[in-house]
């Protein structure tokens, strides 16, 4: 059974279809799916989802591209909205300097409020990081010398040096299907050492859609055929990835419990 750690199932392309998408996950062994918020006003209908579902749950944030619309939320707002039952991790957060669509220092200050959330109620911090890594290495550095977090690296496509420098923070790695695509031989080099026991999958569906399923919308199902490639890539079958993926879900998100059908 495998688990989609990042997908945003309040999103054109699968909300639409959100029951049915739901279902073709299941059909396909995805036993949990962790739903993510980008900003405030999906916070309501991302808890929604997870509330209706025993195999969903919730992540409560505001994305780096939204942090110039989003200067009033704080470390004290992010705490109480995560203390809902069905949130278990705190983002998705971070810095983006390849768009650029926000401030650089307000990506940053919203950066440290996630984080700081993140120590207080325990739930991980997830990760978003495009064309910033000195700077999110530098961050995640400093303030995990403030006092340690959980934290994951979302659909990582960095370099391996910042691999090893977020696997030495103690952060986990998930793996999204751009590992699939043909040009990506340098995060397949990564994805193959990561250590197993900080390695996560996910689809970021709608987005990404692995091979053999490139130009369509991806969906929490393809999750498995990412699984299927990293598991040869890493010379393991996939039943054993699939397990090694699922406990790690559920050792750093703790807050989340498998369902029946898991």
């Amino acid at each position: 059974m495998f688990v989609d750690s990042h997908c945003h199932l309040n999103y054109k392309g699968l909300v639409e279809q959100q029951a049915d998408v739901i279902a073709r996950a299941q059909d396909a062994g995805v036993a949990t799916m962790l739903t993510i918020s980008t900003r405030e006003r999906e916070w309501d209908e991302i808890v929604a989802i997870a509330d209706a579902h025993d195999d969903i749950w919730a992540s409560i944030g505001i994305h780096p591209h939204e942090a110039d619309q989003h200067p009033h939320i704080t470390t004290e707002i992010l705490v109480e909205r995560a203390a809902h039952p069905r949130v278990v991790g705190i983002g998705e957060t971070g810095l983006d300097y390849y768009y650029d669509h926000s401030d650089r220092a307000r990506q940053a200050e919203n950066f440290r409020a996630h984080i700081a959330a993140s120590r207080i109620t325990g739930l991980p911090l997830i990760v978003h990081t495009r064309d910033a890594e000195a700077d999110t290495a530098a961050i995640i550095g400093d303030e995990m010398e403030k006092g340690a977090f959980p934290c994951l690296i979302h659909c990582f496509t960095a370099s391996g040096a910042f691999a090893d420098q977020m696997l030495a923070l103690g952060c986990y790695i998930s793996i999204s299907g751009i590992v699939t695509f043909n040009n990506a031989r340098d995060l397949q080099e990564t994805a193959s050492r990561i250590p197993a026991e900080r390695l996560l999958i996910e689809t970021d569906a709608p987005f990404l859609a692995p091979v053999p399923h490139r130009g369509k919308t991806a969906e929490p199902a393809f999750v498995a055929d990412t699984a299927q490639f990293l598991a040869n890539l890493r010379g393991v079958d996939v039943k054993t990835l699939a397990q090694i993926t699922t406990a790690n879900f559920f050792a750093l998100f703790r807050k989340a419990t498998p369902s029946n059908a898991a």
